[in-house]
Formats: structure tokens, sequence, C-alpha cells
């Protein structure tokens, strides 16, 4: 049931981004608004990362392990976003309409892979959970979910002013769902075949790799928007994880 869970909790989170297209093709929303729910996200990404992930590694292994971990998901990540911006995919997480015009198919592939790579990690940490044993949490899935409804919105207008169609673009944001969902059930699945020391090492990896992303896209992009506010609301995000603990 637990694998089940695992595709089912994932694939919920990941249909955020497919929602957040649906709501961009629709109706127009503030770009204050999406920041402070931009920053409600980070808070909570980062509560549960510390709370789910790092806190739990060190419940079973050591600080070499969850060093390995950290730091090397938060490496691998940067390089991965280094090498996808430059291809036109730094904007994927913006809440407004970038002044810059994307240079055709090529940038729009870009948010696409860029989205994907934000996804993997954050519905992998799902999967994790479930395997740990501590069932699913709601603070999580929140956190995801409300995490990717920005970076729909937002990527959604890049692909289309790529010259997208809506229909492609839908159908992109459906394989992210899929692939959200698989993501998910692979955390859960790599994480019952392996050691305490390789448990805490998968699940610090994933941690870095959220941290990396949050710090690179999401962070800059609401305080940009909304201004110091969104520091309170940051932490709101966090206590309301630790609150749901």
């Amino acid at each position: 049931m637990n694998m089940g869970e695992a595709l089912l909790w994932g694939g919920i989170a990941g249909a955020a981004n497919l929602l957040g297209a649906i709501i961009v093709l629709l109706v127009s929303l503030p770009q204050r608004l999406i920041a402070y729910i931009m920053a409600l996200g980070t808070g909570a990404l980062i509560g549960a990362v510390a709370y789910e992930l790092l806190g739990e590694a060190m419940e079973i292994s050591g600080l070499t392990q969850i060093a390995l971990g950290f730091l090397g998901g938060a490496a691998i990540f940067t390089v991965f976003d280094i090498l996808i911006n430059k291809q036109g995919a730094r904007h994927r997480k913006r809440s407004g309409h970038s002044d810059e015009k994307p240079e055709g198919s090529s940038s729009g592939v870009a948010i696409f892979v860029g989205t994907i790579m934000d996804a993997i990690p954050e519905t992998a940490m799902i999967g994790l959970a479930l395997a740990s044993g501590n069932g699913v949490s709601v603070a999580l899935i929140a956190a995801i979910f409300i995490s990717n409804l920005p970076e729909g919105i937002s990527s959604t207008s890049g692909l289309k002013k790529s010259g997208f169609s809506t229909t492609r673009v839908l159908s992109m944001w459906g394989f992210v769902l899929v692939a959200s969902a698989l993501s998910s059930l692979a955390g859960y699945s790599l994480l019952d075949l392996m050691t305490e020391d390789a448990q805490a090492i998968l699940s610090s990896f994933a941690a870095g790799a959220i941290i990396a992303m949050i710090c690179s896209t999401m962070m800059p992009e609401a305080y940009e928007k909304a201004g110091p506010i969104v520091g309170f609301i940051t932490a709101c995000g966090i206590f309301i994880t630790l609150l749901l603990q």
C-alpha cells in the first residue's frame, strides 16, 4: 500500500505545476500574491527538509554521511542549474512575466528540463518519508504543492512566449506530474533497500538539492516581488511545518 501512496502523493504534489498552468491560461494573478505563496512554500520546504530529512538522517547515521550527501546534493543541483540557466531556464520560478524575450523552443525546453530537475528531489522526499515509516506528512505535501504553483504559472508564460501551443504545454505538465509520482516511488523503493548510512546519504542528498533550489530560485524572486515582508511569511511557513509535525 505504501508504494501506492508514494505514487499517489508524489502525483498530487507534482500536479501543482499543471494547476498553475491552467490558472495562468484562464486568469491573471497579482505578482505580489504569488510571491507571498512562494515565500510560504519556501519556509515550509525549509522546515520539511530540517525535520523530515536531516533530523531523521542524524538519528540513523553520522555527520560525515550527512555532510557528504547534503553538500553533494547542493553541489550537483547547482552545476545542473547553471547549465540549464544558460539555456534560458533561469526564470522558471519567476512569478512575473520576464522582460527578456525567450529564445525560441530551446528556452522552452530548458524551462521544462529545469522544472523536472526541481521536482525530482522534492517528490523523492515524499517517498523517503513514507519509507522511513512515518506515514504521509501533510506539511511536506503542502510545502511542495504550494512552492510548485508559482512555477507552473511562470513557466507556462515562458513556454507560451517560446511558441508552445496550449495542448503541448498541458501535455508537458502532465509529464511532470507522472515524473513526480515516479520520483516519489523511487525514493520509497531505494530507501527500503539501503543500509542506514546509505539512507542518510540519500536523504541528505535530496535535502541539499532542495535547499540549493530554494536559495537560487524561490527566495530571490519572492523578495524581489514582495519585499521584506516575505521574511516573516517564510518564518510562518517554517513554524507551520513544525506545528504539523
